[in-house]
């Protein structure tokens, strides 16, 4: 889908064609942005299987006139149920129609490719210019905004560029020297139609994690209740052990040899030709080079315990946009108007703390998720007796992202079991 380039320079160029790089470029647009996406595979698409979005999601699609779109699109579940991986018993569980009722929006569960083609069918509608085949090597900054160098020599320069070019991003170079962080775990995925696992044990209405040693196992339907997605995650022996072979399918099936009769039903439907090392990058603090700004990923890449990767990514584009949309920009002939380095500002100003926050919660779940031994049964006893109504741990994350510094609860601290316990049942 290679567009013939306009001959309008565009205001915003956005690097990366995932679900951040078409929320932000989406954002931008609807504030008046001439806006040019960058993308360097040869077709828009998307990777994966089932993707969970929550209120703090569906209420920016709504704004965007996406959700009905969504809606149609995905499931919306009963209820989140956690249960032990090991003797299937239920520990706890978040009622998702009550969920919707305090937040004023959905918790809703769709394919990765479906909410993706939704962005990409906005995109079009808006006037997003969408270039596939660029890739990207470099960023600097110029007089007036900056530039981006792609990989055959030529150029292209915005009085802004975003850098959604993900966990591996070339942008984040220009603010920091780290690298992406191995939690050892690795993730198998499998989506199949319903039709095939109905015989086993499942629930067509919920999205169900079983948690276990070092493992959890998670189910939930797609597209409608046709299809049925699974993802099966795991410590990799190999990857603790410095092996480069890690995370093979007989790492997989001896993870889950002591799981309960549900997960080894589910085992089999995994895909096994492909599985996916579990990344993510330690919080940083500022997300700009000049001009040059972070987002999604590149930013925050984090695990996939909270189902916030996406989200994040959404929230991102739409704080951005808000922050641009808050100020009396006139167009003129040589630009947007829009003060691009105090709506970076204010963006850099708001969104870090929460993601890093985000971000370093994720981690800490996952190990309550994975515990074993006393810890396990310990932690299994704080579940039981979470009230299903308490909400007081998911606000922070599901309730409206705010617009300005300070607004978020006190910094990352080392949470106890029991008070971990208490987090909401995100996963993805």
């Amino acid at each position: 889908m290679t567009h013939t380039t306009p001959p309008t320079a565009p205001d915003a160029i956005v690097v990366g064609g995932g679900i951040g790089g078409l929320g932000a470029a989406l954002a931008l647009t609807r504030k008046g942005v001439r806006v040019r996406l960058l993308e360097s595979c040869k077709e828009f698409g998307e990777v994966g299987a089932g993707l969970q979005i929550a209120p703090n999601c569906t209420r920016i699609l709504h704004e965007y006139g996406l959700l009905d779109e969504v809606r149609a699109l995905g499931v919306q579940p009963s209820s989140m149920v956690m249960r032990d991986a090991v003797d299937a018993s239920e520990l706890t569980r978040l009622d998702l129609g009550d969920l919707e009722r305090h937040y004023g929006f959905p918790y809703l569960v769709i394919h990765r490719s479906d909410l993706h083609a939704t962005l990409l069918r906005a995109c079009q509608r808006a006037g997003v210019d969408l270039l596939n085949d660029q890739h990207v090597v470099g960023y600097e900054n110029t007089a007036s905004g900056a530039r981006v160098t792609l990989a055959d020599g030529r150029t292209e320069e915005a009085e802004v560029v975003i850098a959604a070019d993900g966990l591996h991003s070339v942008a984040r170079a220009l603010v920091s020297s780290d690298e992406p962080v191995s939690s050892a775990y690795v993730a198998y995925r499998g989506a199949t139609p319903i039709e095939m696992v109905r015989s086993n044990d499942i629930s067509e209405t919920d999205v169900v994690v079983y948690v276990g040693p070092r493992c959890h196992f998670v189910q939930y339907p797609l597209r409608g209740g046709e299809m049925f997605n699974q993802v099966a995650v795991f410590e990799s022996p190999k990857a603790l052990a410095g092996e480069e072979d890690w995370g093979t399918p007989d790492e997989l099936d001896e993870a889950f040899a002591a799981t309960c009769d549900q997960v080894q039903e589910g085992i089999p439907h995994m895909w096994r030709n492909r599985w996916w090392r579990m990344f993510d990058r330690d919080p940083i603090m500022n997300w700009l080079h000049g001009r040059v700004a972070l987002l999604g990923d590149s930013a925050h890449a984090p695990l996939q315990y909270m189902a916030q990767g996406a989200v994040m990514a959404l929230e991102d584009g739409w704080v951005l946009a808000e922050h641009v949309g808050s100020q009396d920009a006139a167009r003129t002939a040589e630009g947007s108007g829009v003060d691009w380095d105090a709506a970076l500002a204010s963006y850099n100003a708001v969104r870090p703390e929460h993601c890093r926050r985000v971000v370093l919660t994720a981690r800490a779940w996952g190990a309550l998720w994975h515990l074993e031994g006393l810890a396990r049964e310990q932690r299994n006893a704080v579940l039981r007796g979470r009230e299903t109504h308490d909400y007081s741990f998911t606000d922070w994350v599901y309730g409206p992202t705010a617009l300005v510094p300070g607004d978020e609860p006190e910094p990352y601290r080392t949470i106890p079991l029991a008070e971990a316990a208490r987090e909401p049942m995100l996963v993805r």
